[in-house]
């Protein structure tokens, strides 16, 4: 430990990381903040000074990249839930969205979606084979309109918002939420009905995370630049490998279930 307020040197934690990754190198301390996986002070002169917390941060991040092959971006969300990140300033926030979540029926039309750019929708479910939970028909939902179609109440919103299990999105200057984050909150709605505790919620977030990691790493080299491959066909090719990860898991978890009945 340095003598400066009892914080690190970059190269002091660099030491007591080596301990449990030998293979790590100062330049992976640097890009982790780039990235904003820690969050270390500076000194007077700009010198990073890290705290106990930010080499905890770091250990954590490593060993999710490294040992369960977590994507960077969900390595964030992972040190953030484990509170030793920070988490970012996001309007609205979970005690606005509690505030101004009401039971009741919204029944004007969520404002249509002209300021955003058009992106790809993928699906992994086959159309016939998709459930009709909550059944949403329009593209964007407001906090009252998805709380109503699903029969979720205030407070359960709030815990799976927390959880990240729907994401809100601005649009027109007012907070929405898309079909998608409707359906996921009308199958939480009925798995807490059912007495499961949302933390195990937030892990079947995890999991899906890291299916999308798997999807990430086999997809990567068509999005290399140079790629010969149309935004068309890499669309389409990461649909399908999305597809056969979850046909694979569907699989395993039946097999699963099977054994677990006849033990």
């Amino acid at each position: 430990m340095s003598a400066n307020q009892g914080v690190m040197r970059i190269g002091e934690v660099h030491a007591q990381l080596r301990k449990d990754f030998p293979d790590v190198e100062l330049s992976k301390i640097r890009y982790y903040e780039d990235k904003g996986l820690v969050q270390p002070s500076r000194s007077r002169k700009g010198y990073r000074l890290y705290s106990e917390r930010d080499v905890a941060c770091l250990r954590e991040a490593i060993r999710l990249a490294q040992e369960e092959f977590v994507p960077l971006r969900v390595v964030r969300l992972r040190l953030i839930e484990q509170g030793l990140l920070a988490a970012p300033n996001v309007t609205p926030n979970a005690r606005h969205v509690a505030r101004d979540a009401a039971p009741a029926v919204v029944s004007a039309p969520a404002p249509a979606p002209a300021a955003l750019p058009p992106r790809p929708v993928l699906s992994v479910v086959e159309a016939s084979a998709r459930d009709d939970v909550g059944a949403p028909v329009k593209e964007y939902f407001t906090t009252n309109e998805l709380i109503a179609t699903t029969g979720l109440r205030p407070e359960e919103f709030n815990q799976i918002q927390a959880l990240g299990l729907v994401s809100p999105i601005v649009v027109d200057g007012e907070t929405m939420y898309s079909a998608l984050d409707v359906r996921v909150a009308a199958h939480s709605r009925a798995l807490l009905a059912r007495g499961v505790e949302p933390r195990f919620l937030g892990s079947l977030r995890r999991t899906a995370e890291r299916e999308i990691g798997v999807v990430d790493d086999v997809t990567a080299p068509l999005r290399q630049l140079g790629s010969a491959h149309a935004r068309e066909e890499i669309l389409a090719i990461t649909s399908e490998v999305a597809r056969e990860v979850a046909a694979l898991r569907g699989v395993l978890l039946e097999r699963e279930l099977n054994a677990y009945l006849r033990g």
